[in-house]
């Protein structure tokens, strides 16, 4: 059974709402992760604020978990980003 946020997650998730509220942290770690090349953590902690740590703590806790979003990692010579996966529906579409 899904939690309460999940659930709240999953209906904005479907009608299209934001995941987060504009201009939070969170919406601004989001969309650095929908870029095509990702985000790094290190760009994660300049733009909102954090330390690495909880930078972490959000990839796993609010954006995968809560908000059930998929992360992949991609890594390219010495960097490493976190991007926000595309759903299967939508690939399959473009």
């Amino acid at each position: 059974m899904l939690s309460p946020k999940s659930q709240k997650a999953k209906r904005k998730a479907a009608t299209g709402a934001p995941l987060a509220r504009p201009g939070s942290k969170l919406a601004k770690a989001l969309e650095l992760m929908q870029r095509p090349e990702g985000a790094t953590i290190d760009e994660l902690t300049k733009a909102t604020g954090w330390q690495k740590h909880s930078v972490r703590g959000a990839i796993a806790g609010a954006i995968k978990k809560r908000l059930r979003q998929r992360v992949k990692l991609i890594e390219q010579d010495d960097r490493r980003a976190y991007a926000i996966a595309k759903p299967a529906a939508a690939k399959a579409a473009q």
